[in-house]
C-alpha cells in the first residue's frame, strides 16, 4: 500500500502530464527551476541529468552560498519526458523543484 506521500507525488504528476500537455505541442521547450544545497556534487548531478540535451544550463549561488539555483532550459518531446527528469532529479537530497 502507497504511503500518503506517494500518492500526493502520484497525484502531482498526474495533473503536471495534464497541464504539459494542454498548454504544449511536443517537442516543446521547457525550463526546469531546482534549488539545491551547494554541497557535495549536487549542482553536477542536475547538470548531468540534462548532459547531451542541448539544454542551456544557468546557476545562481545564494547569497549565503548555502544554496544553488539552477534553471535549465531544454527541449522536450513529451510530458513524459519532462515527468521522468523531475523523478531522476528527486533522488539529489534536499532538492526542491520550482
Amino acid at each position: 500500500m502507497e504511503n500518503d506521500k506517494e500518492k500526493n507525488t502520484a497525484e502531482f504528476f498526474e495533473r503536471l502530464k495534464v497541464e504539459l500537455d494542454n498548454a504544449n505541442t511536443w517537442p516543446a521547450e521547457y525550463l526546469y527551476k531546482f534549488i539545491v544545497p551547494s554541497v557535495g556534487d549536487n549542482v553536477e548531478r542536475v547538470e548531468k541529468a540534462f548532459d547531451r540535451m542541448g539544454a542551456v544550463i544557468k546557476t545562481t549561488k545564494s547569497k549565503t552560498g548555502k544554496f544553488t539555483s539552477v534553471s535549465v532550459d531544454v527541449t522536450m518531446n513529451s510530458s513524459d519526458e519532462v515527468i521522468g527528469k523531475y523523478k531522476e532529479v528527486s533522488t539529489i537530497e534536499g532538492i526542491v523543484s520550482l
